[in-house]
């Protein structure tokens, strides 16, 4: 029976009703022994008249009002009075997340601003023991001082009705949607909950991600038509991602709600401390001042220069980032720079940004068929091609960011910026890794004494005179752990010291340190990819496609944190396991975003698309049968990163494996008949051609060059 004003429970007496909230009635009332103004929510009858439920109530109640947090609603009391059972809480004036969001989605600072109070939040409750079980819109509350959740903890007494006999999913009456019906809470259930599995923090790592994904887009993460819909949909499917809704939210924030939303409690975030940490990470990102905690100025530093790229499906989209250094607010600028009209790029085409962070150089194909190095101007609206630099590939600056070194028919050649004759540097031996005649390198670093590292033939790290002359081999592939390449090298700060990827059979694999005066070099972290070192003090790479940023001691060479998101979906090369990014030393990030995967199709001689071919993938090396039934190329197994040969049936899309061995396979060539498969693979000073029978696919040398 609702309350009339004046009413009196206790000390408490009732001025105005404010309306249903959750298990209850929500009046405002005024504390007479403290005159102050409060909230008090009357419980449902059929909950104060059963005495187990109502026990369960105290206990929840007395574990919630030891919560002390800015961000949680505070819990004053628990009273009974002539079969009335209510709560005393804090008088909050302003509305609901759920009434604030159908407006609209929130602004991208509101959504991290709100999501780090609600998991810090979160974070502090589960440090109790508390569990929300009912995390939603309508329990969180938007007031002056920021987010405030409400009925914490209490859902528990909820599952407990249910458990007494009462139905958990009542027939539906009104549209999903609409505030207070039971899919407005199902629509934030983990997928445990619904198959009645005991829920623990975890279930509130699940709701917190839908609840922060409807404020970045202002839509559900899953929704149904019906009840049966909804449910099938939080147990199958995933929400789109929050880019390709609101293109200016933050990437690494897609990745967190990713894994907020997985469907296995233990694919998740553990601890919302977790979540709490990867959101103040994106959220230094934005913009700061210099009134900031000087203790945090490192931290917020490291983010500053980060790039977060906007999705895109243009073919070259590069996302750039600058500092503005005598600035007294930091802010980040990020865009996206399309490539020139009639310009095609490929995997190998690596953008790199100038030392000063103003300009980047990239390799692509115009439409007269020649591979370019093309440069352009952050303050330019267009890009322009170098003369004299055909089929250069992996180009980077040198420290003055006057010439630009590059990779072209097997040679290591460099060139000013503005133009003029290219001067060849050193010329590696015809034969080169992987035997492949398009194998040019893999990129190289410039340091400030005049040395240039790149990786040679023989497949260790060498350096040269950035004015030409001998090149000599640093460091020896490490035996004892069956090392087999020595990628990507790249100096640190010093200009002795140097970061590459190294490949091994046994032992570590990743990023390790180099020095010129050593022939030992130091493990430094796990990884599969290029790392560069970035001002003020980070070690930039990636990890499945996803750009990481990690704290990085320049003076005791080692790293002193954990890994941060701050990109997704960034696109790697096919071989070399290095992903396309740059770092300037002024805090410029420029990289390529997109997907590896291919998809091939028939096209008439008039260039007209005919169909599709197969399904999409990470395909290259594409060589169409003589019958053309059957297409060779190249790609990795599942879970391996290693590349083989393979083929594939037209008519089926069916697969088969043609080569197993430990080492990369690529370059296949048919014989004319279209029975073998021929397969150049590299050796020091000759290539020997692998036949590969198209029955048992047996290897058997055949010759060599």
């Amino acid at each position: 029976m609702p309350l009339a004003p004046s009413t009196r429970l206790g000390p408490y007496e009732i001025l105005s009703s404010i309306g249903a909230g959750g298990m209850g009635e929500v009046y405002r009332a005024r504390d007479t022994r403290l005159d102050r103004t409060v909230a008090i929510k009357v419980l449902p009858e059929h909950l104060s008249s059963n005495p187990q439920l109502r026990e369960r109530f105290d206990r929840e109640a007395k574990a919630i009002s030891s919560l002390s947090h800015p961000h949680i609603c505070p819990l004053y009391d628990v009273g009974h009075q002539d079969g009335v059972n209510f709560l005393v809480m804090e008088f909050l004036e302003g509305e609901t997340l759920a009434h604030r969001l159908r407006k609209g989605p929130l602004a991208p600072d509101q959504v991290l601003q709100y999501a780090i109070q609600i998991t810090d939040a979160l974070d502090t409750a589960h440090r109790h023991g508390v569990v929300h079980r009912d995390l939603k819109p309508g329990n969180i509350m938007l007031v002056k001082t920021g987010a405030k959740l409400l009925d914490f903890g209490l859902a528990k007494v909820r599952a407990a009705e249910a458990a007494s006999g009462m139905t958990a999913l009542p027939t539906q009456t009104t549209p999903p949607t609409r505030e207070g019906t039971i899919l407005g809470t199902l629509q934030y259930m983990a997928p445990e909950q619904l198959e009645g599995k005991e829920a623990d923090a975890r279930t509130d790592i699940f709701a917190l991600g839908a609840v922060i994904y409807e404020m970045a887009t202002g839509r559900k993460a899953f929704d149904g038509a019906t009840q049966a819909n909804l449910i099938a949909a939080i147990l199958e499917r995933d929400p789109p991602p929050i880019s390709a809704i609101q293109p200016l939210s933050p990437p690494a924030l897609d990745r967190v709600l990713r894994i907020c939303l997985a469907k296995n409690p233990d694919a998740r975030w553990q601890a919302a401390h977790d979540i709490l940490v990867q959101l103040k990470w994106i959220n230094d990102a934005g913009p700061r001042t210099t009134s900031d905690n000087r203790k945090s100025q490192k931290v917020s530093e490291l983010v500053l220069w980060v790039s977060l790229a906007l999705v895109s499906i243009i073919a070259l989209p590069l996302a750039l980032t600058y500092r503005r250094e005598k600035s007294p607010d930091l802010q980040v600028t990020r865009f996206l720079v399309p490539p020139p009209p009639n310009v095609t790029v490929d995997l190998r085409d690596l953008p790199a940004v100038s030392p000063d962070g103003q300009r980047f150089v990239f390799g692509a194909v115009g439409s007269d068929g020649k591979r370019l190095l093309w440069v352009r101007s952050l303050d330019s609206t267009q890009a322009q091609p170098i003369a004299g630099t055909e089929e250069g590939l992996f180009p980077f600056w040198s420290p003055d960011g006057r010439w630009i070194a590059y990779f072209a028919n097997r040679q290591l050649r460099r060139i000013s910026a503005s133009g003029g004759p290219a001067q060849v540097l050193c010329a590696p031996p015809a034969c080169v890794a992987w035997g492949e005649p398009g194998d040019d390198g893999d990129g190289g670093s410039w340091s400030r004494e005049g040395i240039i590292l790149f990786r040679g033939p023989d497949q260790c790290v060498h350096r040269v005179s950035a004015e030409g002359g001998e090149d000599k081999v640093i460091l020896e592939l490490d035996k004892s752990r069956q090392e087999t390449a020595q990628f990507w090298p790249s100096f640190l700060p010093d200009g002795k010291h140097f970061l590459y990827l190294s490949q091994a059979k046994i032992g570590h694999a990743g990023i390790y340190i180099g020095s010129l005066d050593s022939t030992k070099s130091t493990f430094l972290l796990s990884a599969e990819s290029n790392a560069v070192y970035a001002p003020p003090g980070v070690v930039v790479y990636s990890r499945e496609h996803a750009l990481l940023a990690q704290p990085f001691d320049a003076q005791n060479l080692r790293v002193t944190g954990e890994p941060v998101p701050i990109a997704e979906q960034v696109v790697q090369t096919p071989y070399r396991g290095g992903s396309l990014f740059s770092v300037s030393s002024t805090g410029v990030l420029v990289y390529r975003t997109g997907s590896n995967d291919v998809q091939l199709a028939w096209y008439g001689r008039n260039g007209r698309r005919l169909g599709p071919v197969g399904e999409p993938g990470a395909y290259h090396d594409i060589v169409l049968s003589p019958d053309e039934r059957t297409v060779a190329l190249t790609r990795s197994a599942p879970q391996t990163p290693v590349l083989d040969v393979w083929v594939m049936q037209i008519a089926t899309g069916a697969f088969s494996r043609v080569t197993f061995g430990p080492d990369a396979a690529t370059g296949p060539v048919w014989s004319p008949d279209g029975h073998y498969l021929g397969n150049g693979r590299a050796c020091k000073r000759r290539s020997t051609l692998l036949l590969l029978g198209q029955v048992n696919w047996t290897e058997s040398p055949i010759g060599t060059s």
